[in-house]
């Protein structure tokens, strides 16, 4: 289950988010992993990288055909979970988008964090959220003992959303990282928790399909 790190001045609140089974947002915006190419540093296997840049693909061509024309729909997949956050501007296209990403045959979890909206986000709106990625990704690499690869970062409307395999220990660090960025609203981590001797052991196989992750992962509370 994700959970949302707000920022108010001098403390970090935390509320729980719910895991929507069946949710959704159209132009389609595709996750890193396709334009980015596989890395090595990555906890993923090979073959779960591969499984996202296609995921990503298949769910946004699906999203797309079943959007209102003025929605705006980003698709991101770690480890074969999909997150979907974006607008839309009816209550019935948020069901229709999650059951499209859910009928992918690879998709194991389908988190929805599309907002209702009778426009989509600016132009404007789009490049701070970029401008924040690239900041929250900086900080992650300059902080000492973070392995910032562990992490996928998604922002929509200034909310960064961390997805990724890690302990709980580099879970909380890296949100806290994340909410001290200027103009970050608030941090939702769509993570999951793996004891690091689990980590440990997929480091250096990197099973081609994941399941010592998959098996001994949880997910963040």
């Amino acid at each position: 289950m994700p959970i949302r790190l707000k920022r108010p001045p001098a403390r970090i609140a935390i509320a729980s988010l719910c895991l929507c089974a069946l949710s959704g947002c159209v132009p389609i915006v595709l996750g890193a992993a396709t334009a980015t190419g596989m890395a090595a540093t990555d906890r993923r296997s090979l073959g779960a990288q591969m499984d996202d840049a296609s995921i990503e693909l298949r769910v946004g061509h699906r999203v797309g055909e079943v959007a209102a024309p003025q929605a705006h729909v980003n698709v991101s997949s770690y480890n074969r979970q999909v997150l979907l956050t974006g607008e839309v501007p009816r209550d019935n296209d948020l069901q229709a988008i999650a059951a499209a990403a859910k009928q992918d045959a690879s998709v194991r979890a389908v988190f929805n964090e599309a907002v209702l909206a009778p426009e989509a986000s600016s132009f404007g709106e789009r490049s701070s959220d970029t401008l924040i990625s690239t900041k929250v990704k900086a900080s992650l690499v300059a902080e000492k003992g973070l392995p910032s690869s562990a992490f996928k970062v998604v922002v929509e409307r200034k909310v960064v959303y961390l997805m990724g395999l890690a302990t709980k220990d580099e879970a909380d660090l890296a949100s806290s990282v994340a909410s001290r960025v200027p103009d970050v609203a608030s941090v939702v981590r769509v993570l999951e928790i793996v004891p690091k001797e689990t980590l440990e052991r997929i480091a250096p196989t990197k099973a081609s399909d994941a399941s010592l992750a998959q098996d001994d992962a949880t997910y963040a509370r």
